[in-house]
């Protein structure tokens, strides 16, 4: 027992150390002395050396909010929340942001699709995981229950009972995998400068023909494919996005960044 209490006392004093890193109580006070830029420049530091996590883009995009860089906090936000799903204050601030942004994309995916990404990021991967084994376990149950019981009334619990168990089972690994899918994707980017232009063909426009929109920060999109382009001996990587089920175009990858 003793042996476990000094183990336990270890735990806990590592814990102690890390949540009073002297970085994230210095960044804490420049933000709360209203010095953002001194702030944001240390919370990236601090996920640059000691770990990411999901208050640390929180705070960060706080920061880049109070700097007036809308696509920075978005960008933040969206990454606390691929961190963690179940972040209220990162979905109420992503969402109040959002509102503020200048461009107004039309509607994105489908409606089903869209419904059961709404549905998945409810909460973490390996919570919907969790979810869908208990469900396997009571579907064992109730298999055992109509198997080896004598009363008819239990036996009639365990069968429609192992029935419900096991969709339940199959949908909560269905959005299991969905929420890893979405947490661990590549394709979305923020457009991160204040406004860019975006061309029908993978390099910078040569004429207004060649304008395919004008986009500012803070707009998501998803990247389809991606070319390396030269350009008077200028070389540069394009993406090919679609901005929304209407819009599709290419952008310079030096305008955005990938969540």
């Amino acid at each position: 027992m003793r042996y476990i209490a000094t183990i336990l006392l270890i735990i806990a004093a590592c814990l102690t150390v890390k949540a009073e890193s002297p970085l994230i109580q210095q960044a804490d006070s420049a933000y709360n002395a209203d010095n953002f830029k001194e702030a944001a420049d240390t919370y990236l530091h601090v996920i640059a050396t000691e770990g990411n996590s999901a208050t640390l883009q929180y705070n960060l995009g706080n920061c880049y909010y109070r700097l007036g860089e809308f696509g920075k906090a978005i960008l933040a936000y969206e990454r606390a929340l691929r961190l963690d799903p179940t972040s209220e204050d990162a979905r109420t601030n992503l969402g109040f942001v959002n509102a503020r942004i200048a461009d107004r994309p039309g509607e994105r995916g489908t409606f089903i699709g869209n419904a059961l990404d709404a549905m998945a990021a409810g909460a973490k991967s390996n919570t919907w995981a969790w979810l869908g084994f208990t469900c396997f376990v009571l579907t064992l149950l109730g298999c055992i229950a109509y198997a080896f019981s004598g009363n008819i009334a239990i036996r009639k619990v365990g069968f429609f009972g192992a029935l419900l168990t096991i969709l339940g089972c199959f949908g909560f690994l269905f959005l299991s995998f969905r929420s890893a899918a979405t947490s661990t994707a590549d394709n979305i980017a923020i457009i991160t400068s204040p406004s860019t232009i975006l061309s029908t063909s993978p390099r910078v426009p040569k004429d207004r023909t060649q304008e395919a929109m004008l986009l500012h920060e803070g707009t998501r999109v998803e990247i389809l494919d991606s070319v390396r382009s030269t350009t008077d001996s200028i070389h540069s990587l394009w993406y090919d996005v679609q901005v929304d089920n209407s819009h599709r175009a290419w952008i310079n990858a030096a305008a955005v960044e990938k969540i």
